[in-house]
């Protein structure tokens, strides 16, 4: 019998966030698409303070979710940077999204004051701030830059997708970013991030957007798909 893929997804699970159900849903629409069996596992963040790579080293791919401020901030950003670090398939999506930002600006780039506003107000070199306009249960369009993963992915140069959140990445900060080598290859109409690839990965990457809240009649969304068929051959 074929071995299920584990996906670890850093989140503190609530039923009650409908973000967080879709994800495992539309994990479920992927494998069966696939034909792959999985077996997803929430790790609450608390437990990535302490010795995140002995909790996380049995998962072939790892999602950093969606869903409110996390209970740990840095057990959130150990997880992501074991993914990096250790080539695992990852996606972000919303919060997930501006983990990733702040673990990148601080672990790779060396900016150690790089923070979220969410988490420290007082922030003096906020990565990740309040959005000019929240943008919270919208649809809105994405424009993917020719030739990245993201456009591969979705087999198109524009795209609409719905999304949760009130946070962004500072505009100030996207050049620095995009340059260091997380790379810019979806953005809004305006030119602000939306999605963000790393080359040299076979997968990662990171959607200020929901996936998992615009699925389609099959019940998966394309960078899902992708993200579940690496991990397949990552297993």
């Amino acid at each position: 019998m074929e071995q299920a893929i584990k996906i670890g997804i850093i989140g503190d699970y609530d039923s009650g966030r409908q973000s967080q159900v879709a994800t495992n849903e539309a994990l479920l629409g992927a494998a069966r698409i696939l034909k792959q069996q999985i077996e997803i596992e929430w790790i609450p963040t608390p437990l990535l303070n302490q010795n995140a790579d002995a909790l996380l080293e049995k998962f072939t791919a790892l999602w950093c979710a969606p869903g409110g401020t996390y209970k740990s901030f840095d057990g959130a950003l150990a997880g992501i940077r074991f993914a990096r670090e250790t080539g695992r398939p990852f996606i972000g999506t919303c919060g997930g999204f501006q983990a990733a930002v702040i673990e990148f600006a601080r672990n790779v780039l060396g900016i150690t004051d790089a923070e979220h506003v969410e988490y420290n107000p007082d922030a003096r070199n906020p990565f990740i701030a309040a959005l000019s306009c929240s943008i919270a249960g919208q649809a809105m369009e994405v424009r993917l830059i020719s030739g990245s993963k993201a456009c591969r992915f979705y087999g198109k140069e524009e795209v609409m997708e719905q999304y949760r959140c009130t946070m962004g990445m500072n505009r100030r900060n996207q050049a620095l970013l995009h340059n260091g080598g997380f790379r810019i290859v979806g953005v809004d109409p305006e030119g602000e991030a939306r999605i963000l690839e790393l080359p040299g990965h076979d997968f990662y990457m990171a959607t200020l957007f929901v996936p998992q809240l615009n699925l389609s009649p099959r019940g998966t969304h394309p960078l899902i798909l992708a993200y579940l068929q690496a991990a397949a051959n990552a297993g």
